[in-house]
């Protein structure tokens, strides 16, 4: 074996031993993003596709209890996610449940109680000099409610198309611990 032979394993040890006790630091966030879409397109139209689309800070579990004051507490608006507003953005008008929504972008919260949760809606209108979202609410919602007899570890979101003839429509869903939600939407 050549000198160079042996200097290039060694440096190659080098490498991975330190790629290796690098990736010993790394430990998971505290939350990840999720993301939710659909898109909808006209047959036989060339158009680009209109989109429906969800953005959220999905929380973990991590063995807390999701009713309390620290975490989801109950009858206190809650951002629906973890660190930056929950988003829905829709290029098409849009029924949700019972709320009219224009193509454009919204913020979600959920107000969760012990009997119903409601569905928050709000426009986002512009940004202030600070960067944040100026918002304008559009309405509220009631959710429907489902226990879970197993707990969802992730806060998870799914926007699911209907495959009914007419209008395109489906459901927007979503679930962390053993409570899951769900309303209604149509294009409009």
């Amino acid at each position: 074996m050549s000198i160079r032979t042996i200097l290039a394993a060694t440096v190659l040890t080098i490498a991975a031993a330190a790629t290796v006790q690098a990736q010993a630091g790394l430990s998971a966030a505290a939350s990840t993003r999720g993301t939710a879409e659909v898109s909808l397109t006209t047959a036989g139209s060339d158009a680009a596709a209109k989109t429906i689309r969800l953005d959220y800070g999905q929380p973990h579990l991590r063995g807390r209890t999701l009713h309390v004051d620290s975490l989801v507490p109950y009858d206190t608006s809650w951002r629906l996610g973890a660190n930056a507003a929950t988003t829905l953005e829709t290029g098409v008008g849009l029924m949700l449940g019972s709320l009219h929504l224009d193509a454009g972008k919204y913020v979600l919260e959920a107000l969760p109680s012990r009997t119903t949760w409601m569905l928050i809606v709000h426009r986002i209108t512009g940004t202030n000099p600070e960067g944040e979202n100026i918002l304008a609410e559009v309405g509220k919602v009631a959710l429907r409610h489902r226990t879970l007899g197993m707990p969802i570890e992730s806060l998870s979101m799914w926007l699911i198309p209907s495959r009914e003839m007419g209008a395109p429509r489906g459901e927007l869903r979503f679930a962390w611990g053993t409570d899951e939600l769900s309303i209604g939407w149509m294009v409009m």
